[in-house]
C-alpha cells in the first residue's frame, strides 16, 4: 500500500480508495448483498501550558475502518484499526456473522442510488498548520500571559492550549459510490481564575478554524479570557420573576441545536420530539430565518455528501418562522415514509439571519433583563420541550450592564421560547457549525433569590 508523508498522513488518498474497493469486493465474495465502508486517518498535536510552564504535549495518530454489511435487510457492523488484508477480511466476516443473527428490518439498507452525490466541489477545508511543538508552546505561553496580565485579581490559571489536527477519509458503498474527504481543524484557548476576597470566578475564551490564519490572535484570546473572568467578580442573584432574556452568541447556537435535535429523524420516528406534526408550520417567531449551507467555504460542517454518500443540498430550513423540512438519513426517512434529506450524520452549517445590529444594539433592545453568558445542567426535555437551565451572566437596566449574576435558573418551554424571539443580533458567532448572533427572548421565568 502506498504511503504519503504530507501533514504526517501514512496513506495517500489513492491508497485509501484502493482499501475500500478491496473491502467491498471481499464483502461481495463472502456473500453480502450490499456493503458500505468508511476509512479514516487523523493526525494531531496538542500542547498545553499552565502558569507559564509546559503541562502536556500530546500527539495523536488514529486510523480506522468501519464496515457495514447487509444480508437482504439484515444488518451487521464491525470495525478495526488494522489495515492489513487479513484483518480487513476478518472484519467483513465479523460483520456478516452479526448480520446473520439480526432481525430483518424493512427500512435497513444503503441510501437510494439516485440520491448519491456525483459532484465533489473543493470547499477549502484542508489547511495544514506548520506549527512546531516549540512554536505551539510559545504561542500558548503568550496567550496565557495576556490573560494573566489583564488584572492583578487574576489569581490562578487553568492554562492555555494550542491544538492542530488534520484528517482524511474515504466513504464507499456497493452502489459504486466513492467519496473522498480531507480537512483540518486548529484551535487556541485559555482559561483563568479571578479572585476578590473569598469570591472566585472562572472564565475562558477560544478560537477554532479550518485555517490557522483564520484564528483570532493569541494575545486577543488571552485578554478576552481574562476580561471575562474579571467581569464576573461581584456576581449575585436577582429576584425571581419573568424577564426578558438575551442569549450570548456563544449560547444562542444551543437554542437552534434544540430545534435541530427535535427535527431530526431519530427523534421523529420514535415520537420523542416536541416538534411532531410541525412540518410546514410556524415553530419560531416570524423574524427567524435559518439556511442550511453544506457548501460554505471553510465551514466547520461543510461537505458535499452526508455519512451515507447522499448529496447535500443548500436549503431554507426555516423561513419566516416556518419549518420547511426535517433532517433525515435514509433509515429514518424510510421509517417516516419520506426520502433522505442528506443529513445522515447531522445538520450542516446553519446560518441564522440577523434582524438587528451589534451587541450594543441588542443590549438596548433588551432594555432591562438578564444577559446570559453561561448555562449549566442538562434540563431540556426533547419530548415535551420543557426547558430549565442553571445560568450566569449580567443584569441589564436601560440597556446598560449593571452587575454580574450567578446562581439563577431560567425556565420555559422551547415552543414558547422559540415563538418569543424578538431580535437576532449581527454579532455572529463564527466558531462552530451554527452561525448566529445573540438572541433576545421576550419573556422567560428566572428563578433567583
Amino acid at each position: 500500500m502506498t504511503t504519503s508523508t504530507e501533514s504526517g498522513f501514512s496513506y495517500s488518498q489513492a491508497a485509501l480508495r484502493e482499501l475500500v474497493e478491496n473491502v467491498l469486493a471481499d464483502a461481495k465474495r463472502q456473500g453480502a448483498t450490499s456493503c458500505d465502508v468508511d476509512v479514516s486517518e487523523g493526525v494531531g498535536q496538542n500542547v498545553s501550558v499552565r502558569l507559564g510552564e509546559v503541562e502536556t504535549i500530546e500527539y495523536n495518530r488514529d486510523k480506522g475502518v468501519g464496515v457495514t454489511v447487509y444480508l437482504g435487510q439484515r444488518k451487521g457492523h464491525a470495525s478495526t484499526s488494522d489495515f492489513s488484508p487479513q484483518a480487513l477480511s476478518q472484519t467483513v466476516s465479523a460483520a456478516l456473522a452479526i448480520a446473520r443473527y439480526t432481525a430483518e428490518d424493512d427500512c435497513a439498507g444503503l441510501a437510494d442510488p439516485d440520491m448519491l452525490a456525483t459532484q465533489f466541489p473543493d470547499l477549502d477545508l484542508y489547511h495544514p498548520w506548520d506549527c512546531s511543538v516549540e512554536d505551539a508552546i510559545a504561542l500558548a505561553q503568550r496567550c496565557e500571559a495576556a490573560a494573566r496580565a489583564v488584572d492583578s485579581r487574576i489569581s490562578n490559571s487553568e492554562g492555555a492550549t494550542v491544538s492542530s489536527h488534520v484528517g482524511q477519509s474515504v466513504y464507499a458503498n456497493s452502489h459504486g459510490f466513492i467519496g473522498p474527504g480531507i480537512s483540518s481543524r486548529h484551535s487556541i484557548s485559555a482559561a483563568v481564575i479571578a479572585q476578590e476576597g473569598d469570591a472566585m470566578q472562572r472564565d475562558y475564551w477560544y478560537s477554532v478554524a479550518r485555517a490557522a490564519c483564520d484564528l483570532e490572535d493569541a494575545l486577543a484570546i488571552g485578554r478576552q479570557a481574562g476580561e471575562r473572568a474579571i467581569a464576573r467578580l461581584g456576581a449575585r442573584r436577582i429576584k425571581t420573576g419573568d424577564y426578558r432574556v438575551l442569549y450570548d452568541p456563544s449560547l444562542a447556537g444551543g437554542l437552534i441545536g434544540h430545534m435541530i435535535s427535535a427535527a431530526s429523524g431519530g427523534s421523529l420516528y420514535r415520537k420523542a420530539s416536541f416538534l411532531l406534526d410541525s412540518l410546514g408550520k410556524p415553530v419560531f417567531s416570524s423574524i427567524v430565518n435559518i439556511t442550511e449551507d453544506p457548501f460554505l467555504p471553510r465551514g466547520m460542517a461543510s461537505s458535499a455528501f452526508d455519512a451515507e454518500g447522499v448529496a447535500c443540498v443548500q436549503r431554507e430550513l426555516v423561513s419566516d418562522g416556518v419549518l420547511n423540512g426535517w433532517l433525515l438519513g435514509s433509515y429514518s426517512a424510510r421509517k417516516l415514509g419520506m426520502r433522505s434529506t442528506g443529513n445522515a450524520g447531522g445538520a450542516h452549517n446553519l446560518l441564522v439571519r440577523p434582524t438587528a445590529g451589534d451587541f450594543g444594539d441588542m443590549l438596548k433592545q433588551l432594555g432591562t433583563g438578564l444577559y446570559v453568558t453561561e448555562l449549566l445542567g442538562q434540563g431540556v426535555n426533547g419530548i415535551t420541550g420543557d426547558y430549565s437551565r442553571g445560568a450566569a451572566g449580567f443584569w441589564v437596566e436601560n440597556g446598560q450592564i449593571v452587575h454580574p449574576v450567578e446562581e439563577v435558573t431560567i425556565a420555559g418551554n422551547l415552543k414558547d421560547i422559540f415563538m418569543g424571539i424578538v431580535a437576532i443580533g449581527s454579532d455572529i458567532e463564527m466558531r462552530g457549525s451554527k452561525r448566529v448572533g445573540s438572541i433576545l427572548v421576550e419573556k422567560m421565568m428566572v428563578a433567583g433569590a
